[in-house]
């Protein structure tokens, strides 16, 4: 199988991965662990939500997108990491039993102006099901070494071993999307990147080097074992959920508790920076903007802006999404 560098891409090409089967135990260890809204955990609890059927979390659709690009490029190729997602949608929900397929098609190459030894591509990946229907798609970038380059490895200080993050006990009443204030932030929480809990994401859905294997990883231009930047965005919805149960129990104390739905995608997803493995971020998310929905009635779409931070407050991630939320009781 040919290995590709940065000179090898040309705009037009596509490769291709899969399948990949959604078992429906796969969707529901991953939504538990992650994502544990009851339409990716239960056939029963799902018929009385928004979507009304068990259906898989879009973040692991998104997680078995990078495998799929991982076995069809990735994985034969010098890549060095992506540093973001333009803008990611989910058209169709992923049921247990559909195999998924990729396409990962070359939009645009440039040579990088300030290091000669690397490029960077723009890629549309798209995930199909058994039946050729495109369930979600992506619009990205990548960094790859150019041939007979190898970008050498960057100096790094791994935090020391400590006890394990406390949760929060905080929570705040959490208000219809009607009447929910515009520019409110959420603290969410700290999570610590654990060696272990790193690679063993990164075999599922991610197993390029610097995230699987902590030696070699020492040897790329990371420098150490870092996490998969989907693995980042997995444990912002684990912080968002584990804040908001606080959050509709209190609420649950006062009054009814409203309902989320699912999300249709989202933009501008950044990874500014490694998270390495023993770092600690704090993650918020912010509501920067609301409409009720014509088509649902009593639903909204909720927009909002979410970053984390690690332990010397450096910025390491953000993106801006969108969620189906429900707008009045």
């Amino acid at each position: 199988m040919r290995f590709h560098h940065f000179e090898d891409l040309e705009p037009g090409q596509e490769f291709t991965g899969g399948p990949i089967t959604a078992t429906r135990e796969a969707m529901i260890a991953f939504a538990r662990e992650f994502d544990p809204q009851p339409f990716h955990l239960d056939e029963t609890a799902a018929k009385a939500t928004f979507v009304g059927t068990l259906i898989g979390s879009g973040w692991q659709t998104a997680s078995y997108g990078m495998r799929l690009l991982a076995e069809g490029l990735m994985l034969q190729s010098s890549s060095m990491g992506s540093p973001g997602i333009d803008e990611l949608r989910w058209l169709k929900p992923v049921l247990p039993g559909d195999e998924l397929s990729a396409t990962i098609r070359v939009e645009e190459t440039r040579p990088s102006t300030s290091k000669p030894d690397r490029g960077f591509a723009r890629f549309k990946l798209t995930i199909t099901d058994g039946k050729g229907e495109p369930v979600m798609t992506q619009a990205f970038g990548a960094m790859f070494a150019r041939r007979g380059h190898t970008p050498p490895p960057r100096s790094v200080v791994f935090e020391e071993p400590s006890e394990p993050v406390p949760e929060a006990d905080d929570a705040v009443l959490l208000p219809f999307l009607g009447a929910a204030e515009i520019g409110a932030v959420r603290d969410l929480g700290r999570y610590r990147f654990e060696p272990d809990a790193i690679m063993a994401f990164a075999k599922a859905y991610d197993p390029q080097v610097f995230y699987t294997d902590a030696e070699a990883a020492r040897e790329t231009h990371f420098g150490g074992l870092c996490a998969s930047g989907w693995h980042t965005a997995a444990v912002w919805m684990k912080r968002l959920h584990a804040t908001w149960a606080r959050d509709m129990k209190l609420t649950a104390r006062h009054g009814p508790v409203p309902q989320l739905g699912p999300s249709p995608g989202f933009r501008n997803m950044r990874w500014l920076r490694p998270v390495y493995a023993g770092d600690t971020l704090r993650y918020a998310t912010k509501l920067v903007g609301a409409r009720a929905s014509t088509s649902r009635p009593g639903w909204g779409l909720a927009h909002h802006h979410n970053t984390a931070d690690n332990q010397r407050g450096e910025p390491v991630f953000e993106f801006t999404g969108s969620v189906f939320w429900q707008w009045s009781a």
